[in-house]
Formats: structure tokens, sequence, C-alpha cells
């Protein structure tokens, strides 16, 4: 399933999730078929996947999936993120829904909503209010309820949250096939020599800096990522570009469009909250404060979805308005290039 990661996972601790003693009178027992008796809302496919992970142990040795238990052992589940991160607690917040029916529904998130609960979030995330809203959510294949795919707490835009196991699998392989349409409208530093292009890249963590992703120019390491860009309107120092997704990487127009030397306008994590292109007039420093002021996030939002409806077969296509805060910047940037002759020159 492609998914846009918000939150980088622990890597250097593990965290206990579960524990048994095999009882006394128990038979050899393939330890998957063992665990389905006592982990309730689980499939053996999924324990089997953990064994393979090396996150099930037994007396403290990892095993994998056809280990026979027997009385007595001391069974446990070790895994990356803190238990309580897969409990969810119901929350009343609202959520601005753009269609729904019995199979699935689609919301337009507003910046600043993390999606799922995990490291530093485990209270007020999207996650939660569709648990409030919602019984009975199908489960992703990370325990997250309902969710097909993400986007960045900072990134505003539409998601399709599946309500039923056959809208979840339906939904997921078409993310998986690239299938599905995304597009994205973000606005970036400079001024960009192609009206349009396509950026190729693998996409993995960042060596140095935990919290980033990077391209790679090995193709050994990381996942393909393919996103293709559309010059909208141009600002001098600012571009505002259309980006379709092929693949779905973490962070990947953020680090896409870095990689080609524009990143997103205020992207803190990706060096856009600097003053990258324009003069050094104190004037213009002070206009683009308070362009962050207005923006205070990245400039990206998801515009468009397009996916085929897993029960009626249809072609659904959802657009949404950017955000209030896109929109007063575009404004801004827009009165700016009629009263300068801004970036003529830039790249």
């Amino acid at each position: 399933m492609q998914q846009n990661d918000e939150s980088p996972e622990l890597e250097d601790e593990l965290y206990e999730h579960f524990r048994v003693e095999v009882p006394k009178g128990q038979d050899l027992l393939r330890i998957d078929k063992f665990l389905m008796h006592f982990i309730a809302n689980s499939s053996r496919n999924k324990i089997q996947t953990a064994a393979d992970n090396g996150d099930i142990y037994v007396n403290d040795v990892p095993v994998k999936s056809n280990y026979r238990v027997k009385p007595f052992d001391v069974v446990r589940i070790l895994l990356a993120h803190p238990p309580f991160e897969n409990r969810v607690d119901p929350e009343n917040i609202p959520l601005d829904i753009v269609y729904e029916d019995e199979a699935l529904l689609v919301i337009n998130k507003p910046p600043g909503l993390v999606v799922h609960p995990g490291h530093g979030n485990y209270t007020g995330t999207l996650v939660n209010a569709l648990a409030y809203h919602f019984e009975n959510l199908p489960m992703n294949s990370s325990e997250r309820p309902g969710l097909v795919h993400r986007i960045d707490k900072d990134t505003s835009g539409l998601l399709v949250i599946a309500k039923t196991e056959a809208a979840m699998t339906h939904l997921a392989k078409q993310f998986e096939a690239k299938t599905s349409e995304r597009e994205y409208v973000a606005i970036v530093w400079g001024n960009l020599k192609e009206d349009e292009g396509t950026i190729e890249g693998n996409i993995a963590r960042h060596l140095k800096d935990r919290m980033q992703m990077a391209v790679f120019a090995d193709p050994n390491v990381g996942k393909p990522a393919v996103t293709h860009y559309k010059v909208l309107e141009r600002f001098g120092y600012v571009t505002m570009v259309s980006c379709v997704l092929e693949t779905g990487r973490t962070h990947q127009i953020r680090v896409h469009m870095k990689h080609i030397g524009h990143p997103l306008f205020n992207d803190a994590r990706y060096g856009g909250d600097l003053i990258l292109k324009g003069t050094t007039f104190t004037k213009y420093k002070q206009f683009i404060d308070n362009c962050f002021k207005i923006l205070p996030r990245q400039a990206l939002h998801a515009k468009t979805l397009g996916f085929v409806h897993p029960t009626t077969g249809e072609m659904m296509r959802f657009d949404t308005e950017l955000p209030d805060d896109m929109q007063q910047l575009i404004e801004k940037w827009r009165a700016y290039a009629k009263s300068n002759t801004a970036g003529e020159d830039e790249d």
C-alpha cells in the first residue's frame, strides 16, 4: 500500500505489545495458529508477517511462524513503537466530509491535523476523529482504521477513507498499482526553467538527518519515486506548480522539489523556511516574513483525487479549492509580482 508517512518510526528501541506463557497442557502447535487464539482482531497472515520481521520471540529468542510452542514457553511480540500508539481513543474532532456512501468517504483534511497517532502525536489525530464519528472501520496493514493513504500533518487536502473490508482491499490495490489519481498544488522557491517535467529518483531515509528523506542515485537504495510537475503561475522568486504522483513515498513532493533545487515555500524540514530567492532589501525580507506568517507551513495541498469505486466500478474524481492560507499567499505574491520585476533572471 502506498502511504505518505508523517512520522519516522523509532528504530533503536523495541516495545512489548503482547506477552503470554503457554499453558501446561498445551499440545505442540504452530505459533501462528497459537497466537490467533490470544490476539483479538488479528489474522494468521499478520502474525506470520510479524514473525518474518523478527518481531515474535519465544523465551527471548526470535522465531519463525512455523515454530511449535510447548508448555511454559514465554511468547512475546516486540515492535518498534509503543503499544499505546495503536490504541485509538475516540475524539470529537470535526470532519470536512466531501463525499460519503456505505463503502467509503472522502474528506478534506485541514493543515495541522496529524493523520494517525504516532511518535509525539498520540491524540488529536484524524484517526481519533474517525473513531468518534464511525464504528467498526476496517484496519489497514498498519492496524490503522480506515486509512488507505496518508498525507503529512501540515499538508492539506483530500483523503479517501474505507468503511468496509472490501473497500479497503479494493482501494489499497489501486494505490499499490498506481492507478489512483492524485494531484497536488505547491508553491516552490525559484523560477523553474521548464514549464513541465518529471522528477525520478529513489527515496530513502536521509543518512544523517533521520527526520528527512533524500534522493539516492544508487538504484539499490530506497524505493523508486516519480513526480510529474507543471507550472501553473510564475511569481518571479517563487512558482506555483501542479504535481501529479505516480508513487506515494514519504515526503515525495517535498524531497523531489528540493532535489531539483526548488524546495517548497516555508517547508522548515527541507530548508524552505529561509529566503532562498530574492533581494537583500529589508523591505523584501519583511515581505517574506509576512508571507511566512500567512502560511506557517509548507505550501502544499492535495487538490484532486481519483479512484475506481470499489462497489460500483465507477470512476470517482474529487476536487477541492485551495485553503485560505494558500489563497492569501498566492494573492500576496501575485500583487508583489505585478508591482516588481522580481526574479526575471532567477532560476
